[in-house]
């Protein structure tokens, strides 16, 4: 389609020093549709887990997005597995307590325009925060909820217990994140945790049907309706 451009966004840390750069390959898929802006998360092999670069990654794509007239924005996965959350080895080296996760899911919440989680399949740990931070989620069947910060060890970001609380309640944050509770779509839906259940092969069609009428306003009438909800 002509209106259609594909931006993979291939991001590198350096690690300054006087011998070699050692560089981290980072693979978030940036994609415009007229204004509608799809972000994919695509380290399929390793369950789409987020690194500290992904992370700073994703966020650098937000700015970008909110600098222009994009009426909504989709984020979603590559893959069965939305995220696993956290890389693992960068996660006991110290990920775990990074800033960068409040940095993207506060510049998630701040967004000017609407935004959709399309969850393909299963949500883990610190990938909660941006989900969190959309203004709508929808979700494959087959998807399934867990937070495991007791079982690790870890303490959840500071603004993700606050807007899972908004969501489904205090009882119902503390079976996620206390009673380390994995629930499925069904209950997820009942709960409030997620707004809507797709079919796999129509998720993201789904997600940009209810982006439709914010793609046909003017951005900023978009904001302006917006930050009357309190999303802003």
């Amino acid at each position: 389609m002509p209106d259609t451009f594909r931006n993979a966004i291939n991001l590198h840390a350096v690690w300054h020093s006087g011998r070699a750069r050692k560089r981290e390959h980072s693979v978030i898929r940036s994609e415009r549709r007229g204004g509608l802006a799809v972000l994919t998360i695509d380290r399929q092999d390793k369950a789409n887990s987020l690194t500290e670069t992904m992370l700073r990654d994703l966020t650098a794509a937000l700015d970008q997005i909110a600098a222009g007239d994009s009426g909504a924005v989709i984020l979603t996965g590559a893959g069965t597995v939305f995220s696993a959350g956290a890389d693992l080895a960068e996660a006991k080296a110290g990920l775990a307590k990074s800033p960068e996760w409040e940095r993207l899911s506060a510049r998630v919440a701040t967004m000017p325009c609407l935004t959709v989680a399309a969850l393909n399949g299963t949500l883990a740990g610190g990938a909660f925060g941006m989900v969190l931070a959309c203004d709508l989620r929808i979700a494959v069947p087959g998807a399934r909820f867990f937070y495991p910060v007791m079982k690790l060890g870890f303490l959840p970001q500071p603004s993700d217990p606050r807007r899972m609380t908004r969501l489904v309640g205090a009882a119902r944050a503390k079976m996620i994140l206390m009673a380390g509770q994995k629930i499925g779509a069904e209950e997820a839906l009942d709960w409030g945790l997620i707004d809507r259940i797709a079919p796999d092969a129509t998720l993201l069609a789904e997600a940009e049907a209810l982006a439709a009428d914010c793609l046909a306003a003017a951005p900023d009438h978009v904001t302006a309706i917006k930050a009357m909800i309190g999303q802003l």
